[in-house]
């Protein structure tokens, strides 16, 4: 069966300007409440980030979850009220806490309250970790200047290997890739106080990679069918190039979730939002470059009537 994907490239549109609007407003939102347009770590910010995790091999200790309102007025006693605190796992047996900058002795002060207050913690899973602003600023800028570098690195090749226009929508469809997936991250930020941290530009940088070889494969075959076939209607060429293309675009996809969803259920705490990111990313890249990358281009191609280079004009008879 045939896919006649631009017969309803209006409804890949509005679905990709729905889910981007959504997250945009999530952004927002988080900008007003946050000071920032998605939920950062201790790696953005500095500060002190403290986990802990009651020791279930000690009589009762685990007998109920932990309770966050307590937690809360043990920060408060401490003078640390505006510290930002999660409960952890499935059962609620961990809490993490991102605080002020603390030295030795107060994170020893705040741990044996905590303890007296909610239960003793196991010393193996206790993670305690400090980054200085100035670091955290850093990363941030060296993140942004990567995913802005990669952007002008793959415009300059696309623009070689094919034509400007091609360039230009192929960067199109990574932006739509990037802002679904800062726009998720927005909105599980704002509903769970997901944190995105370094990691998170690492994916990113990732996804542009994947969603643009995706696309460049769709626009190889664009290519070659117009250098044989030059009269057809644009949209026809496009169609015909995304189904010759689509079985390995979903095997490639599929295969690479496979791996994604096992990192992201087993991986740890600290792969599993950079798994998530990889997730959302792929998913938005593999359906950017089937359903938005070729869809503007045979638009484009349509309103600008620009042929194919080295097209020859068909005779015209004396």
């Amino acid at each position: 069966m045939k896919l006649s994907i631009n017969k309803a490239r209006k409804l890949w549109w509005t679905i990709s300007a729905v889910t981007i609007l959504s997250g945009l407003i999530a952004v927002l939102i988080s900008w007003q409440q946050l000071g920032s347009p998605l939920r950062p770590s201790l790696d953005f910010v500095g500060g002190t980030r403290l986990q802990f995790e009651l020791d279930c091999s000690q009589p009762n200790n685990c007998a109920r979850p932990i309770d966050i309102t307590a937690v809360r007025d043990v920060l408060s006693e401490q003078g640390l009220a505006n510290s930002s605190i999660q409960v952890l796992g499935q059962d609620q047996h961990g809490v993490s806490i991102r605080t002020r900058t603390l030295d030795v002795e107060q994170r020893t002060q705040l741990q044996n309250a905590l303890s007296q207050k909610i239960g003793a913690f196991a010393p193996q899973a206790t993670q305690i970790d400090t980054v200085g602003p100035t670091i955290g600023r850093q990363l941030l800028s060296s993140g942004l200047l990567a995913l802005i570098v990669s952007f002008v690195g793959i415009t300059i090749y696309i623009s070689l290997r094919f034509q400007l226009d091609f360039a230009v929508l192929a960067i199109v469809a990574l932006l739509h890739d990037v802002l679904i997936t800062v726009g998720v991250f927005a909105i599980l930020g704002l509903v769970l106080g997901v944190e995105v941290d370094s990691l998170f530009i690492v994916a990113l940088l990732t996804i542009t990679g994947f969603s643009v070889n995706d696309t460049v494969v769709i626009y190889d075959r664009i290519r070659e069918i117009l250098k044989v076939d030059t009269d057809r209607p644009i949209s026809d060429i496009v169609d015909d190039a995304v189904n010759q293309t689509l079985t390995r675009s979903i095997n490639t996809t599929f295969t690479v979730m496979l791996t994604l969803f096992a990192l992201f259920l087993f991986g740890g705490g600290s792969l599993k939002y950079f798994a998530l990111a990889l997730i959302v990313g792929f998913t938005s890249g593999a359906y950017s470059s089937i359903f938005i990358a070729s869809t503007i281009l045979s638009w484009w191609r349509e309103r600008t009537g620009t042929k194919p280079p080295g097209a020859i004009a068909s005779p015209i008879d004396a």
